[in-house]
Parts: C-alpha cells; structure tokens; sequence
C-alpha cells in the first residue's frame, strides 16, 4: 500500500503548476471480518481498501477531495489527475482561509509496526469453544491499519498498526447480556479464556431474579468500560484549545477556576504506544505523549494547525477535530481481583451508554447503566439490577469522591468500522467511587 500512495502522490506533485501545493493523506486497511450469532459464523470476509485524501492549496486558498485507489495503478493515475483539475477549477472561486496552516519543514519518517497477529482461524477456533452452548453474538476484526502523508515539498511518512479486536456478549434474554471484548497487538489464548470464564460466571448470575434501586447516592464500580465512556464524553471538546479559548469546554472550570481532579488522576495523548499514526493529516509530527492532566491538574491542550494559526501558539499534531486518538489513563493502586471486596456494599457498573452532557460547563453527564451492573453486597455478587439512569459531574467521578483506580488498566480500541476500522484507542483502568448519583 506504501508503494501505491507515493506513486499517487508522485504522479499528481508532478502536475502542480506555478506555487501551488499538493498534500496527501493516505487512510488504507487490510483487515478479516467475522460476525457471530448464537455462538455460530453468521458472515466472514477480508476487506483491502485504500484512499488518497488530495488537498491542493493556492494563494492562500485551499480545496479538498479524496480517491479511492483501485488497485490498478495506471487508472488511479488518471483518475488522480482528474480530481487535480476539479480542484484547481474551483480554487479560484474559494475565499482565502485565514487559518491555513500546514508543515514546511520536511520531517519524513516511518512506523511500520511488528505483526504479532494470529491467524484468524485460531481467533474464530477459540471464539467458538467459548460459545458453546451459550448465546454469543460479537465481531472480530484484526489487520493492519495505515496512514501516510506526502507532500509537494518532498516530505513522506508512513505509520502501520496491527491489531485485532473481539467486542461479543453473551445474551441471557430481553435487555440481559453481559459484554466483554478482548484487544490489543497479540492474540494469548489464556487471557481470552480468561475473560471468557469472568462473563461466563457474570451470565449465571443474570439469570437471577433482577432489583432496582431506588434514587439516590450509591458506592460503585466503575469497570474500563465504563470509565471509558465517561472520558469519551469529556473527550468531545474537552482537551482542545479552540474549545478552552471559545469558552465552550466541558473542562471551562478547570480553566477558568482552577477546579482539579482526584490527585492521582492523570491522563495524556500517548501517541507512543496507541494505534494513530505519529502525523497528522497538515504534515506536523506529534510527539510521543502530550499531557492532558497531571496530578488532578489541567495540563496541556491539543493544538491543531488552525487553532495554531489562529491563537499564535505552536500546535502539536492535534487532529482537526482536537480530540485525543490514544488516550492514556495511570492506573492506581488498587488491585483489580480485590475490587468487589474493597466496594463491600453498593454497584459494580460494566458499562455506560447514551451519555450527554446535561450541564456542560460543570461537565455533568448523564446516562444509563448497560449489561453486566450488579448489586454487591459483603463484597460478593447478588443479583443483577435493572437498567438505571445516572447524573454525575467529572469533579466528583474522578475527583472528590474517587476512592481509587486498579493498577491494572485496560487497552479499549474504537470497535467502529463505519467506512473503515477506526484507530483509535484508549487505555484506562477501573474506578471505585463514593455516593455516585442514581436518579432512577
């Protein structure tokens, strides 16, 4: 794929006239697909795909399509070379873009990353003893994931990232199923199975007769899952600059107030070891960790090109968007097989959805519990508990009510394949919380 994306970029640099630039964007896949239903291959499939995203400046103006490669070199040519033309058509008819900004120092480089990857037979093999005679329905996806850039002025990089991900449940009846997902860069069979004994032992418990709370404060557990959740939501216009300076950041407290989390709480962009490449779509590097909050403390924000033009800072590769692609969470103290004994009483939380903002400013959140929640009490497991809506603010999630973090932490990719695998992945641990909000 490397090779195919610069001849792209090659032939069509070759095509600029006078002081126009050219910058490419390569997004590409080659990834296995299998789908399970009732514990049983329902689909099963492999997907090599790849697109030039052509971005051609001029005069300060800027225009921007993509190509879907074919394959057929000659042909991606050509049809490269017409979508040149159509930008170049309509540049002149585009106002210039005040916050253009895009690298000039031609820092080229390469991260090919090592497959470690099984073979998808011996995924599919394993998946299916861990279904049998249970209702398993889930997706595994594993390949490689690249991106690349090239531009006019002769920079190249290349990133490739091999992982998998299995994201199933095992369904009980109605809304009752426990989920679970395996991921990382190399498949070990004893901790799939691992992971398949723990919701296999969560099922049999669902299959008691369920309770509900009544509103009010309650001690939980916050498995990974759920904490995930919690920081994809400040995730959305948390960590940006655009947003801190806008006034429109669920984090405004943090900076307006100087309002800090739980002291332990630590979270960067850890470029270094997630899966998004180590460049972003203008050409800029991002450096290997970016921190976000230290020691409870509002640290750095992400700074995309616009936002570096527009704000006279210096960006750091942040993404258009500014939003985290590998997010990294420090682990605490407390250890994960200790959990239910350290929540004694209250709410072990397997997951969170439908999470929005019900006050942005004080970044409070609401949302419902989802799967595997159970009631626990004398630090062990009774019974599961019906769906129920929360309403918390992050300053007391992951700040005066924090009790601790596992120091285990858990690697969560993006399960979407809207379009095409998503790289990006966050790496959190579990979270024990005092007088967690239940509103029904």
């Amino acid at each position: 794929m490397r090779e195919e994306f610069h001849r792209i970029a090659d032939a069509l640099t070759g095509r600029l006239r006078g002081g126009e630039v050219l910058l490419c964007n390569f997004a590409g896949e080659e990834s296995d697909f299998v789908r399970f239903t009732r514990s049983a291959v329902r689909q099963a499939g492999s997907v090599r795909q790849g697109e030039v995203g052509l971005e051609l400046i001029s005069r300060g103006r800027r225009a921007r399509t993509a190509l879907q490669l074919s394959g057929d070199g000659e042909a991606d040519e050509r049809a490269g070379a017409r979508l040149l033309d159509g930008l170049r058509e309509i540049l002149p008819a585009l106002p210039e873009d005040p916050h253009l900004l895009y690298a000039t120092d031609v820092q080229s480089g390469e991260t090919a990353g090592e497959r470690r990857l099984p073979e998808s037979a011996e995924a599919v093999e394993a998946i299916l003893a861990a279904g049998e005679g249970k209702d398993l329905a889930g997706i595994f996806a594993a390949g490689g994931i690249y991106a690349g850039f090239a531009n006019s002025l002769g920079q190249r990089n290349w990133f490739a990232s091999h992982t998998f991900h299995f994201d199933w449940s095992f369904h009980h009846k109605a809304d009752k199923a426990v989920k679970a997902q395996y991921a990382g860069f190399e498949w070990d069979g004893n901790e799939f199975a691992r992971r398949a004994g723990e919701a296999e032992a969560q099922l049999e418990i669902l299959a008691r007769p369920p309770r509900t709370l009544a509103p009010g404060g309650c001690r939980v557990y916050l498995a990974p899952a759920a904490v995930d959740a919690v920081l994809a939501m400040v995730a959305w216009r948390g960590f940006g600059l655009r947003a801190r300076r806008t006034k429109v950041t669920s984090l405004l407290k943090m900076a307006e107030e100087g309002r800090r989390l739980h002291p332990s709480v630590g979270l960067s962009e850890n470029t270094g070891e997630g899966m998004a490449p180590d460049f972003q779509e203008a050409g800029f590097r991002r450096p290997p960790r970016v921190p976000l909050i230290e020691g409870g403390a509002l640290g750095e924000a992400l700074v995309s090109p616009p936002s570096a033009r527009e704000f006279g800072v210096e960006t750091n590769g942040a993404n258009e968007g500014e939003a985290p692609e590998s997010l990294d969470m420090e682990g605490g103290e407390l250890a994960e097989g200790e959990i239910l004994e350290r929540l004694g009483r209250g709410v072990y939380v397997g997951d969170l959805w439908y999470l929005n903002y019900s006050d942005v400013p004080a970044c409070r959140m609401t949302g419902l519990t989802r799967f595997a929640t159970f009631w626990v009490e004398g630090g062990e497991i009774q019974a599961p508990l019906n769906v129920m809506r929360f309403d918390e603010t992050l300053y007391r999630i992951l700040g005066e009510n924090l009790v601790g973090l596992t120091a285990e932490r858990e690697f969560i990719p993006s399960s979407s394949t809207y379009g095409a695998r998503s790289a990006r992945s966050a790496r959190v641990p579990g979270a024990l919380v005092e007088d967690f909000t239940f509103t029904l």
